[in-house]
């Protein structure tokens, strides 16, 4: 049986699901219909311009399907099929490709990574657009950095060094101590895998991950093939903001896919398809707490007891949390103008991933959760994803 007849059978096996009940995980019961309506009013309500949405079963894809429009001004349908910049997913999958490379023992969690390189971090020249590490140069902290505080985010790095005053690169605690969301962490081991490896990561990504899960329609770098169903980021009045077209792989950002593809994607991880049980495990449990009041902003900075019920904390490229309905791993994506998030329920086996492209999107996020899978844990304030009546 060829991968293209399988897809075509995975999508009219969505497709006929329409009918179909979706058990949330409090074992309550909604139709693919009922979400359906729920999904139009929401948007309607909210001023969202498109979502695309996948509710799992059994850890297996029950319903699929995109509302909305992928490109407002041109009022072009968004589809399963449109391409999707999707922001922090690509760590995600990043985490996975990692996780292979430490089954196979390529690489070790727990060895400092400066240890894989032939000469001092900082004498590389790397002339990407994030640049290179002169500036820790005499900060010998960074030779503590290990894979693991990269993928939990405890490098004490910052999230982007631009996003500093003085655009310079610093470590701001002692790594291994804080949780900090850090895309300058991901995007070191990023660099360190691809000297270890010999190639790319897009390379790495499409022989690991894109061809073997038939995710035909990925990548990490911009294709030309992407202009002609793209789904454009909007702000809030609709108008679409400049399409990013990474020439070079950004593993903690720059991944364009479909929600077909991520399907197929996210099928495979929460499965635990292409890593050891072992792998798996220690990719979705508790590596560091996070006491932080809200994940980003001021408030990242101050502790407090606010999500110590759901034993908030990060696994490795995901977070995770501990609630009455069991454990879940969760990742968000966020852009101007695009708003994602998925979350697995692995207990109960139960998962929802949930695109959106436009500033609103976030704001219908607690609702949509609760509506399709039951989903009341999320720790939405701390995401900040206010909701869209609380903003009135």
């Amino acid at each position: 049986m060829t991968k293209l007849f399988l897809i075509i059978l995975f999508s009219l096996a969505l497709n006929l699901s329409f009918g179909q009940s979706i058990t949330r995980i409090d074992g309550t019961k909604i139709t693919t219909k009922q979400l359906q309506h729920k999904i139009e009013d929401l948007m309607k309500k909210a001023n969202v311009s498109g979502v695309g949405i996948t509710v799992f079963n059994d850890n297996q894809p029950l319903y699929s399907n995109a509302f909305g429009k992928s490109d407002v001004q041109n009022n072009i349908p968004f589809q399963s099929t449109s391409t999707v910049c999707t922001a922090s997913f690509s760590k995600m999958l990043f985490a996975y490709s990692v996780m292979q490379l430490v089954d196979e023992k390529i690489l070790d969690l727990d060895k400092p990574i400066v240890e894989y390189l032939p000469q001092p971090l900082y004498e590389y020249e790397i002339k990407d657009w994030i640049g290179g590490y002169q500036d820790l140069k005499d900060d010998v902290r960074y030779e503590k950095i290990t894979a693991r505080m990269c993928l939990t985010h405890n490098t004490g790095l910052p999230n982007w060094r631009w996003m500093e005053n003085d655009k310079k690169l610093k470590i701001k605690f002692d790594p291994g101590t804080r949780y900090s969301y850090s895309g300058e962490g991901i995007h070191l081991l990023q660099f360190v895998i691809e000297q270890v490896i010999g190639k790319d990561y897009e390379t790495i990504a499409q022989e690991r991950v894109f061809r073997p899960l038939n995710m035909l329609h990925t990548s990490f770098v911009w294709q030309p093939y992407f202009e002609a169903n793209y789904c454009y980021a909007h702000d809030a009045d609709g108008k679409p903001y400049e399409v990013a077209k990474w020439p070079k792989a950004n593993a903690a950002g720059s991944m364009n896919t479909t929600l077909e593809d991520f399907t197929l994607f996210y099928s495979a991880l929460i499965n635990g398809r292409g890593l050891t049980k072992k792998s798996f495990n220690e990719m979705t449990q508790l590596q560091v707490r996070i006491k932080s009041k809200r994940q980003f902003g001021p408030l990242s900075k101050i502790d407090g007891n606010d999500n110590d019920n759901i034993t908030l904390g990060y696994g490795l490229g995901v977070g995770v949390m501990t609630t009455p309905a069991g454990k879940a791993f969760f990742k968000e994506g966020h852009n101007d103008g695009m708003g994602l998030y998925s979350i697995c329920y692995t207990d109960k086996k139960t998962a929802v991933v949930i695109m959106t492209n436009n500033d609103n999107g976030e704001s219908v996020f607690k609702e949509l959760l609760e509506y399709s899978i039951g989903d009341i844990y999320t720790p939405w304030q701390w995401e900040n994803y206010i909701p869209y009546d609380d903003k009135k």
